[in-house]
């Protein structure tokens, strides 16, 4: 089993770039955020003409969240439960495979800046959410994934300069608290159980040339219930595509699974 997790930044912008990672990389369960489209121009056609199934959450002009399945998606929850909401910012649905089930989340966390206002309040809230989700889903005793744009750095080591973020939402301590704590359920951060590795980064902002400079953050995770987490096997960042034409500036992460 291959899952992988990418913030696209506009799915009808980088269709070429996600129809060819599809091929290249041929994941059977790919989540995608950002997909800054509502359901009825997402190109739902051309993705399942390269033998995916598509379920999606869409939004106009900026959010939407969407899972691609090589196997029927079954179960699918469109927004988090117990959770107001007026953006489209988590699915959720269940694939089978030889062993049993896989239940899969595709996240579009807030990014919660300015942090001294409402933006900040609907982050945490919103983290606060998921983890109680997270806990409900935890007991079904399931391979989970919780896959996507976190927009949170969890550690130091996740960010090029941590002192130029101190004053971030992504890098507060109650966001990396509130992270810390979702772990604590019982998940594991599939990159770091395989690698402790600094520089390890997922995206790089378009400006002032940070992809030349290797000015990264890591706030893409893949999060692992017990039983998927006795699976893995490896995880990579796919970094190349950063380096392509019209790219975004999220790159995916992606784990094997045995």
């Amino acid at each position: 089993m291959r899952i992988a997790s990418w913030n696209v930044n506009s799915v009808r912008l980088r269709l070429p770039a996600l129809l060819a990672y599809l091929k290249d990389k041929a994941p059977d369960l790919l989540a995608l955020q950002e997909l800054k489209c509502q359901d009825d121009a997402f190109p739902r056609q051309e993705i399942e003409d390269t033998g995916y199934n598509v379920a999606v959450f869409g939004q106009k002009g900026l959010n939407g969240v969407a899972l691609l399945s090589k196997t029927p998606l079954e179960d699918v929850t469109r927004g988090l439960p117990g959770f107001q909401d007026e953006q489209s910012r988590y699915i959720e649905g269940v694939v089978a495979d030889g062993t049993g089930v896989w239940r899969i989340a595709s996240i579009y966390l807030p990014n919660g800046n300015p942090p001294e206002g409402e933006k900040y309040a609907y982050k945490l809230a919103f983290m606060d959410a998921l983890a109680t989700h997270a806990q409900e889903l935890l007991r079904l005793e399931e391979k989970l994934v919780l896959a996507g744009d976190y927009n949170v750095i969890p550690a130091p080591d996740d960010v090029y300069d941590p002192k130029a973020w101190t004053a971030d939402a992504l890098f507060l301590p109650q966001t990396r608290a509130r992270f810390q704590a979702l772990l604590n359920l019982g998940f594991t951060e599939a990159l770091r159980a395989t690698s402790d590795a600094p520089g390890l980064y997922t995206f790089w902002d378009y400006q002032a040339g940070c992809w030349q400079k290797n000015k990264g953050l890591r706030i893409d995770h893949l999060l692992l219930s017990p039983q998927a987490a006795d699976r893995l096997q490896s995880v990579a960042i796919d970094k190349a595509l950063r380096g392509a034409e019209k790219p975004s500036d999220h790159v995916p992460i992606r784990a094997e699974f045995g």
